[in-house]
């Protein structure tokens, strides 16, 4: 075997898959006072051994817009909604269709500021079938994400 073939046998390895499914966390960000923030966080593979991205991050006062959907969807993934405190530590992790429909609810009205229009996009979203917040979800952080939040909130509002 000559130098170059066995290099070239070196650098080719495969890839290993992630042994786990896909889920959600839900870190709480301390604000003033009582009040807090949130981030989400994407996570693939077990306890043990979680890789986690950041999908979003929503400052308090977005937190306040939308925590009829966020009890819904605490409650929804086995939890009581008084695990929501500003105190807490631990992340709070969410089913993978809840924590798809929260996040995208939450991409969805984080740069509004007209409450009647953030009512109509959370109502629109969760009248959306699983398949259907799947599909915005990738397309809301994929290539053209900001392209397609505006479409989003063009179709579920009427502004």
């Amino acid at each position: 075997m000559t130098s170059p073939q066995r290099a070239m046998t070196v650098q080719s390895r495969r890839l290993a898959a992630v042994n786990g499914v896909r889920g959600f966390r839900l870190i709480v960000k301390p604000g003033r006072g009582e009040t807090y923030g949130l981030t989400i966080e994407e996570t693939y593979g077990e306890v043990g051994s979680v890789l986690a991205t950041a999908v979003v991050t929503v400052t308090p006062q977005q937190t306040g817009r939308v925590i009829d959907a966020l009890f819904a969807a605490i409650r929804r993934s086995g939890y009581q909604p008084s695990v929501l405190t500003f105190t807490r530590k631990a992340p709070i992790r969410l089913a993978e269709p809840d924590g798809v429909r929260l996040t995208l609810i939450l991409l969805a009205t984080q740069p509004i500021a007209k409450r009647e229009r953030v009512r109509a996009l959370v109502a629109g979203i969760n009248a959306m079938s699983t398949e259907e917040t799947y599909y915005w979800y990738s397309k809301c952080i994929g290539v053209d994400a900001n392209r397609a939040r505006k479409a989003l909130r063009t179709l579920l509002s009427d502004d």
